[in-house]
């Protein structure tokens, strides 16, 4: 039986990039500038201020050396969890104001893809790029408005990602060799939901559970045939992304944000949805 609960007692005012590692569920508050840590099991709760270097941040990750990565308005950065501090590593965007960093996750590789946003909804306008263990940066895709989720299928072979208005998971073949996403084509449309695809993960089956914002809900999909096979109804409307932690990684946690008009209890809460009768696959870190 489903059931769905308040994880920690933070509350965002605009939750995203959840990702579990090490026993902790790590996302960032973007509105706040802050990122997070919640150690579900002892209920301890940490957060990192990086709005003097950061600002807004969009997405992080983990580094297979120890420490974090970070994107947000002044580019990518890397974040010292003992510490607080970060360091500079690039910035592709830096005269374009209207943009900057959101969502983003690694290759099975180690390779750190994140894409901006248009916060003045230009289409095209903003990019997907990618970070080599080299730290050299790359442009992965271009002519994106809205960069959201993206994951990999279990085989490294398949990338699944997210463009927000074109209402689409779009996938590539993926070269690990090159880190280069050849193939685009359509892996099925979420146009018959009312709402806006966001973030998403996958689970040990395959399948894609894709959080949606505005819409209240988290559903899963077969990626080959684009069948809806389960829906999860969530009690706030903006719901922005999700990723399976817990021991077993059969908890299903959901960001979620605080809406500017309606008034909703569980807003920008962290949720967490147990007896899914599913488990997702381990995250991957950036290897540089």
């Amino acid at each position: 039986m489903e059931t769905i609960d308040i994880a920690g007692s933070y509350r965002a005012q605009w939750g995203e990039g959840p990702i579990w590692w090490q026993n902790h569920l790590y996302y960032v508050d973007i509105e706040s500038q802050l990122v997070l840590a919640l150690d579900p099991v002892r209920g301890i709760e940490k957060t990192w201020d990086v709005s003097t270097t950061v600002g807004r941040v969009g997405t992080v990750v983990p580094r297979s050396h120890g420490g974090l990565v970070v994107a947000g308005d002044t580019g990518l950065h890397f974040l010292d969890p003992e510490t607080g501090g970060t360091t500079a590593i690039a910035d592709p965007e830096p005269d374009q104001a209207d943009n900057r960093f959101n969502d983003g996750k690694c290759s099975p590789d180690g390779r750190f893809f994140a894409g901006t946003i248009s916060l003045v909804k230009r289409t095209g306008a903003a990019n997907l790029y990618r970070l080599d263990a080299d730290l050299s940066l790359h442009s992965a895709y271009t002519g994106v408005t809205n960069s959201n989720g993206i994951v990999w299928s279990a085989d490294g072979a398949t990338c699944y990602y997210i463009d927000t208005p074109r209402q689409e998971v779009t996938a590539f073949d993926y070269d690990p060799v090159t880190g280069r996403l050849n193939n685009e084509r359509t892996a099925f449309s979420t146009r018959h939901i009312s709402a806006s695809p966001d973030g998403m993960t996958l689970d040990s089956a395959g399948n894609l559970w894709v959080a949606f914002c505005h819409g209240a809900c988290v559903i899963c999909y077969d990626p080959g045939t684009g069948k809806q096979l389960h829906r999860v109804e969530l009690p706030c409307l903006e719901t922005t992304a999700c990723a399976f932690g817990g021991e077993n990684l059969d908890e299903l946690y959901v960001t979620t944000g605080i809406h500017k008009t309606h008034e909703e209890d569980d807003a920008g809460h962290l949720l967490r949805i147990r007896g899914l009768g599913v488990t997702g696959v381990p995250a991957h870190p950036f290897a540089g």
